[in-house]
């Protein structure tokens, strides 16, 4: 039954199987309805170091509610990809914590210098959400695993609520990491995009041990209403953010010079929906690449429609050259740089009936 189910998801969008098929290559990881979950969402994509893609995603049994709303049951599960997307292994049940419990918005980062895979996510008792956890409390965890062979086998899960949230705030409720987002800055530090409520403000966690432990930043802005954020180390190191605004059709980004200790005045990114977006490095010139690229995906809109890729050529200032990769609704996405530098991007597609994985290269993003 399984191999008739991988026979039909290639069968979506362009052959996989066809070598002289031109980018891009689309295949459905994720089936609504599939494996006794109503449907999937808020998908992270990662390359091992051996090249494994490691595609994650929530698994909501019952419905699409957020984690916490009502009697929601979400499992966090994962698919992994040796042959750069074309196949997918069977998916595997990373975190089942408990009835009406959620395990969700996965983020990961590489430790070049370890080779371990770091997996971040939270941990939700039953209806406790953003906005009825209570403050102080376990009700809303931040829980942190890792790997040693790309994916195969994961540590523990370590908690690590109480070293990223003021427990002692009488109104930080929840502290959320990503979804996806993280990086390893050229000094080796692990930083992840944070956000907490309430209010909604981002902020950076951090680890200078190789994960062992983790540690809190400054918020990036004391005003702006943001949340799900994603991160890219730009050529001089620095550290930018790219945040999902509550309001308006802009998003907010900022830098910081010092690692994610303290941070610039925001000022307008890429206009969007609200909605979680991604943003990925491809090259450097320092790398000895021809130029600097940021690449950043998200839906064109109206609303959570057309998903393109725009790229910057300045550290992230503007962004332009758009590409459409799909004309259809599209919500959330995350990217990866495969080992070949192809650029695979995992995102909502059809009104989140599907997580689909979209291989390109550099041939798409610049056409002649």
């Amino acid at each position: 039954m399984y191999l008739r189910f991988l026979a039909l998801v290639l069968s979506w969008g362009v052959s996989v199987a066809a070598a002289a098929d031109p980018f891009p290559i689309s295949v459905d990881v994720y089936v609504g309805g599939t494996h006794g979950y109503y449907g999937y969402r808020i998908p992270a994509i990662e390359t091992a170091p051996d090249g494994t893609l490691l595609a994650f995603a929530e698994a909501r049994k019952h419905n699409l509610d957020d984690p916490g709303f009502g009697k929601q049951d979400i499992d966090l599960v994962l698919r992994r990809s040796t042959d750069k997307g074309a196949t997918w292994t069977p998916m595997v049940v990373l975190d089942d914590p408990g009835e009406y419990w959620s395990a969700a918005n996965p983020t990961t980062v590489v430790d070049r210098d370890t080779g371990r895979v770091w997996l971040i996510y939270l941990r939700a008792r039953p209806e406790r959400n953003t906005f009825t956890a209570r403050p102080g409390t376990d009700d809303n965890q931040v829980i942190v695993r890792s790997s040693e062979d790309s994916g195969r086998s994961w540590s523990e899960p370590q908690d690590v609520t109480e070293m990223v949230r003021d427990m002692k705030d009488s109104q930080w409720r929840v502290s959320v990491i990503g979804p996806g987002g993280a990086i390893q800055d050229r000094t080796g530090r692990l930083i992840a995009p944070a956000w907490k409520y309430e209010p909604f403000r981002v902020f950076a966690i951090y680890s200078d041990d190789h994960g062992q432990s983790w540690h809190r930043g400054p918020l990036v802005s004391a005003e702006k209403d943001v949340n799900e954020s994603q991160m890219v180390e730009l050529s001089n190191g620095s550290v930018l953010v790219d945040m999902r605004q509550n309001k308006g059709d802009k998003r907010w980004m900022s830098v910081s010079r010092d690692r994610g200790v303290s941070w610039e005045p925001v000022y307008e990114g890429n206009s969007v929906t609200p909605v979680a977006c991604a943003v990925e490095r491809l090259t450097t010139e320092s790398a000895g690449d021809d130029r600097n690229r940021i690449l950043w995906t998200g839906p064109k809109g109206p609303g959570r429609n057309k998903l393109v890729l725009r790229v910057s050529y300045d550290e992230g200032k503007t962004f332009q050259n758009e590409r459409l990769i799909s004309s259809e609704p599209a919500a959330y996405s995350d990217l990866t740089v495969l080992t070949d530098k192809s650029v695979g991007c995992l995102w909502e597609r059809a009104n989140c009936r599907f997580i689909t994985f979209t291989r390109f290269d550099l041939a798409f993003i610049e056409p002649r």
